[in-house]
């Protein structure tokens, strides 16, 4: 499906807009940009011989096109206060509040989530995919241009973590999970903005390999609800290591590798006196993690259905290789954990 010329052709325009978005020098340059990228997406989502993608596709795009509005409203306001491009100096707080919630509403943070969950609901996992990573980038890299009040900033994080991990207590959809998971993490790479601009990026570096490691996983063994993973016991133990390890270093327990990112905001945000946000911050990952746990308690913890002789410890080649792989890179975190503390 990726060799098909219209997919080709729309991801190339989906990647062309996110790069004007970052490397433009003008605020009207980065509204294109995210324009290219929304028109860019709406085909890859929809798909005639599935209602649910469809859906999906005009729920992303209503959103999408109120957000646009909204942001070029306040660019508009923002240049008239200005005058300068990226000069905030002489700006209101009230324009910045607006535009940083437009971002904020394309991005999918609380408290403009409502479309997040229900969009990826709808979605194939490639797609969700798109949406939970490079959908992202520009977003989030324009709320790194901007001077954002810090008690505005905290807010945000604290409803994004809190709404990240209670959102996803009670669901049984794997992509609701991966959803709110999705905006768990958001209120963390938040808060590495408020810590520093390479914090941010270092952050979505580890949550994208790890995102994409989980996904495909999901992908290749075809599971969408949490009630098919009672039938974990027969598949190969290697891919139960690796998924579970994968969603353990996704939920940031030590000493898995993305525990490391987590590590470095902490330490950031301690030193900048959010004491209170930090302790918060992990309260609320904590519960995220017991969804992960309850995840994988199918798996490791039932009994298995089948005879002994009869159990197949070989999966596809494919599968048994990138669970092996998602086993090492998440195992990796041990080392690179140490490395980092006697580093800083």
């Amino acid at each position: 499906m990726l060799l098909n010329p219209t997919r080709l052709l729309f991801l190339s325009s989906l990647v062309l807009g996110t790069l004007l978005t970052i490397s433009s020098n003008s605020w009207f340059g980065c509204w294109a940009g995210l324009e290219i990228n929304l028109l860019s997406f709406i085909p890859l989502m929809s798909n005639s011989k599935d209602q649910f993608s469809s859906e999906s596709a005009l729920k992303y795009f209503l959103t999408q096109a109120l957000a646009s509005s909204i942001l070029l409203f306040s660019v508009i306001v923002v240049a008239l206060d200005s005058q300068l491009i990226f000069s905030f100096t002489y700006t209101s707080q009230s324009s910045i509040m607006i535009l940083a919630s437009a971002l904020l509403l394309k991005v999918g943070a609380p408290p403009f989530h409502f479309w997040f969950p229900g969009v990826m609901e709808g979605l194939n996992w490639s797609n969700c995919l798109i949406l939970m990573i490079w959908q992202k980038i520009g977003p989030l890299m324009l709320l790194s241009y901007l001077h954002l009040p810090s008690k505005f900033t905290l807010f945000i994080i604290m409803l994004s973590v809190m709404t990240g991990s209670l959102g996803g207590f009670n669901q049984t959809s794997l992509r609701k999970i991966m959803a709110y998971s999705s905006i768990n993490h958001l209120g963390w790479m938040l808060g590495a903005l408020c810590v520093g601009e390479n914090f941010w990026v270092t952050y979505f570096m580890f949550y994208s390999m790890l995102s994409f490691i989980v996904i495909m996983l999901f992908m290749m063994s075809h599971i969408s609800h949490i009630n098919q993973v009672f039938s974990w016991p027969n598949q190969s133990p290697v891919f139960k290591v690796g998924l579970f390890s994968s969603l353990l270093s996704l939920g940031g327990l030590p000493p898995f590798i993305g525990f490391l990112p987590k590590w470095l905001i902490i330490q950031g945000m301690t030193e900048s006196g959010h004491l209170f946000i930090v302790i918060f911050m992990v309260f609320m990952t904590l519960i995220t993690l017991y969804i992960y746990l309850r995840m994988g308690y199918g798996a490791f913890m039932l009994v298995n259905s089948q005879m002994k002789w009869n159990f197949h410890f070989i999966t596809p080649s494919y599968l048994g290789q990138f669970s092996l792989g998602a086993s090492v890179f998440s195992f990796c975190g041990l080392s690179f954990t140490s490395l980092a503390w006697i580093m800083f």
